[in-house]
């Protein structure tokens, strides 16, 4: 009888889910995501026994390894210890998450700032510390996920423009009734796409229709601006951003993210935002290492000069060969090759010739724009620039 019931027993409709899923079963296929490696050294890493030349790091400036980098997370954890075991709200706070929180608020030009253990749950917070249901978020259509998360979360209205597109933004705003509260979600660089936002329309919108500016710069910092501030700095606008959010595993080589902005903001988002009342606080060896990252950046310009100097050599060998890099005007390159089929075929000739790449595909990007997502680092040197050129014509040839 127990026999009979178990085998008759239809199988949990999710774990069904699971092994049914095609996409899974591609992945598997061609082994594209979670690679692991086995060692790092620079821009070198192995995989399976294999040396490749890193090309797709959000690394900007390549400081992870920078050796006052590296030190300083090892004397942050012989202080403190590996953790806080806490959320910042409770029994977390440390003397070193202000300190890291003073440093970057002075660095952004802002009053205030609350980091966070990771960029993702900052950028949700953006969004979440701030819109809530009544109000209307108006949000470029090629976020990061974390922004669409944060902006589902916050229970806010929201209305769609169409990507970097301030004329299309007007026009949506002119539609919506001017008492409504608004908040505008922007990037200040979008990290598939390489492009920079359109701050000074957007500011010059939010002006004068009384809106909200929550920008997300995780992939600016480090790259533009005074000494890497950013791309509300780049622009001269950073008084007219209300919010700066980002990341501190791209340029700052740690991992954590942070949310600046005035006091009155900042302290409302501590108290009114899951994402800051309820998560574990930043690591001590995160904290460190982010801050001398943060005094590298300001001591050591030739990281900055260095980035945008291999910027412009690889982009001038992707125009040569007539690669679509999506009018990408930073150190975040797509190649841009239209079907998952070509994108995958371009990675794997990538990869034969000692290259690692990442592949994004619709819906990650929109269709037709399946590519090859690449990304330069400062510490790219001669010899890693002859094995990617090599590599980039060698597979340019093949499409």
């Amino acid at each position: 009888m127990i026999r009979n019931f178990f085998q008759s027993k239809s199988r949990n409709p999710i774990a069904e889910r699971c092994d049914k899923d095609n996409f899974t079963k591609l992945r598997q296929k061609y082994d594209l995501y979670y690679r692991i490696a086995e060692s790092q050294s620079g821009t070198r890493i192995t995989i399976d026994g294999k040396e490749l030349v890193m090309l797709a790091s959000n690394e900007y400036l390549g400081l992870s390894q920078h050796p006052k980098v590296v030190e300083a997370g090892k004397k942050a954890l012989e202080k403190w210890g590996s953790g806080t075991m806490g959320a910042r709200s409770a029994n977390g706070g440390r003397g070193f998450h202000r300190e890291l929180e003073e440093e970057l608020a002075e660095f952004l030009g802002k009053e205030a700032c609350h980091v966070f253990a990771a960029g993702y749950l900052a950028c949700m917070a953006s969004i979440t510390g701030f819109a809530q249901r009544g109000d209307i978020v108006l949000a470029d259509k090629n976020l990061h996920s974390s922004l669409w998360d944060g902006i589902r979360l916050s229970m806010a209205s929201v209305e769609r423009f169409s990507h970097n597109k301030p004329a299309h933004l007007a026009s949506v705003l002119e539609q919506l009734e001017a008492e409504t509260p608004k908040l505008i979600s922007v990037e200040g660089i979008y990290s598939m796409e390489g492009h920079i936002g359109a701050l000074p329309e957007i500011c010059e919108l939010a002006e004068r229709y009384n809106c909200f500016v929550s920008l997300d710069d995780a992939h600016g910092l480090g790259v533009l601006g005074n000494q890497g501030r950013g791309t509300a700095n780049h622009f001269g606008l950073t008084d007219k951003i209300d919010i700066i959010a980002g990341s501190l595993s791209k340029s700052l080589a740690s991992t954590g993210g942070f949310v600046a902005g005035s006091k009155a903001c900042i302290e409302y988002m501590r108290t009114h935002c899951k994402q800051s009342i309820f998560s574990a606080a930043i690591s001590p060896s995160q904290a460190a290492c982010a801050r001398a990252a943060l005094k590298v950046m300001q001591e050591e310009p030739e990281w900055n000069q260095k980035l945008w100097e291999n910027t412009r050599r690889y982009k001038a060998l992707l125009d040569e060969l007539g690669l679509d890099t999506w009018e990408s005007e930073t150190p975040a390159i797509p190649i841009v090759l239209g079907t998952r089929e070509k994108a995958y075929y371009f990675w794997k000739h990538l990869w034969e010739k000692g290259v690692f790449s990442i592949i994004s595909t619709a819906p990650g990007v929109p269709p037709g724009k399946d590519l090859v997502r690449t990304a330069i680092s400062a510490r790219h040197t001669e010899e890693d620039f002859q094995i990617i050129e090599a590599a980039i014509r060698y597979a340019s040839s093949k499409r």
